[in-house]
């Protein structure tokens, strides 16, 4: 791949569609002055945002070390986005005619670079439209391109590519050969949405959407690729209705529990939700190549006693008096049962948000796949197994 750096016209309308934290990601790779040059061509409201993010785009680098970047994940080549080549005329084209033909071009093709080619369609220079329009109309291409143009090859890796273009910033790269025949085009934009869609894929792998689906796939296939995680999501679901089932008498004689069920999935789902966000995203960015599950785990697990203690005295608040209009007897005790249940159903959450995506990865899965359908399952069976069961220990 030719890495010549004198083609102009660069451009940051791409990283500004991008989500602030992949921006600063895909920046970090880069040298001072291009991110400076990147943040500058930026509305000073999305340049602010994603700077905010590159300290700690630092900070993880050093922590990393040689810990491959994320885009290392990306599959294909460059020859999967190519597109035909267009914008092509001789050397000796003047500019006269070069403008000609950009006005006689189809109205839906925007040219925003003529390519130079000979007789055998080997690339031979690019000329921006700024130089075109700058240049005496009697002056021929070969005059006024660059020569030697950035140029990739069709088997391109995606990670490459995009931090190329990253360097490169350009709207537009033609394609070229071992020899340097032009082969087609590469949009710069459609570089970038490649890479968001790979990112974005993984919140629809969470629930069993695989990520090839589009909104074009066909019924069957859809089907084919979300209805088996479906039906473990049923069999977990039954699981949990099991738990539930075994105390149904518990349930029958003090009727208030029923009530701080969905309350006690609820919290216990959104506090393992939080740590299964966190362990993807660091697993995304690398992060946890250097560091210990087992530290990990024990920040969760203060974290989840922390954040269901003071949860749970609200709620054992609510069930105190609850209780109370409602006539039940041994109300403070029921509040103690779910201050208890709901710190152990936050901590026990933290945990499975942890390991449920690290055991998937050690097992060969997709460390997102499905990780919401068994975190779901098993904070349910904790949580509410857990006040359940204190319920019947200390008052049947």
């Amino acid at each position: 791949m030719n890495t010549d750096n004198r083609a102009t016209d660069a451009s940051a309308i791409t990283l500004a569609d991008m989500d602030p934290t992949i921006a600063a990601s895909l920046l970090a790779q880069t040298t001072p002055d291009n991110i400076e040059r990147a943040l500058s061509e930026l509305p000073a409201d999305v340049a602010l945002k994603i700077a905010s993010h590159l300290a700690s785009e630092a900070d993880n680098d050093d922590e990393r070390g040689n810990t491959p970047h994320p885009l290392e994940g990306l599959s294909g080549t460059v020859e999967r986005l190519m597109t035909e080549a267009f914008g092509i005329l001789s050397p000796q084209d003047t500019v006269a005619s070069a403008l000609d033909h950009i006005v006689r071009t189809d109205p839906s093709i925007t040219i925003t670079y003529i390519y130079v080619t000979d007789e055998d369609e080997k690339l031979l220079g690019v000329v921006a439209m700024r130089d075109l329009l700058l240049a005496s109309p009697g002056q021929t291409l070969e005059q006024i391109m660059t020569h030697d143009p950035f140029a990739f090859t069709p088997d391109v890796e995606m990670p490459e590519a995009v931090n190329a273009a990253l360097l490169q910033r350009h709207r537009l790269y033609p394609v070229t050969d071992e020899e340097g025949t032009l082969l087609g085009l590469v949009y710069g934009w459609r570089l970038f949405e490649y890479v968001a869609t790979e990112i974005s894929a993984q919140a629809g792998s969470m629930v069993g959407v695989d990520k090839e689906e589009r909104i074009t796939t066909p019924i069957l296939e859809s089907f084919r690729m979300r209805h088996p995680w479906l039906q473990i999501n049923l069999l977990t679901a039954f699981a949990a209705a099991f738990v539930v089932g075994m105390f149904e008498d518990t349930i029958a004689r003090i009727v208030v529990l029923a009530v701080f069920l969905p309350v006690l999935a609820g919290q216990s789902g959104n506090t393992g939700c939080q740590a299964l966000a966190i362990t993807l995203r660091s697993m995304t960015l690398g992060e946890l190549a250097n560091i210990s599950v087992s530290r990990v785990l024990r920040k969760e697990i203060i974290l989840g006693a922390m954040n269901g203690f003071f949860v749970g005295l609200v709620a054992a608040l609510a069930m105190w008096i609850y209780a109370g209009i409602s006539g039940t007897e041994n109300s403070a005790i029921l509040a103690l049962v779910v201050l208890v249940a709901m710190v152990g159903a936050c901590i026990g959450s933290g945990i499975f948000g942890v390991l449920v995506p690290v055991t998937l990865k050690r097992f060969g899965a997709d460390p997102a796949m499905a990780s919401s359908i068994f975190l779901t399952t098993f904070t349910d069976i904790l949580g509410m197994g857990l006040m359940l069961f204190l319920a019947t220990s200390l008052l049947m």
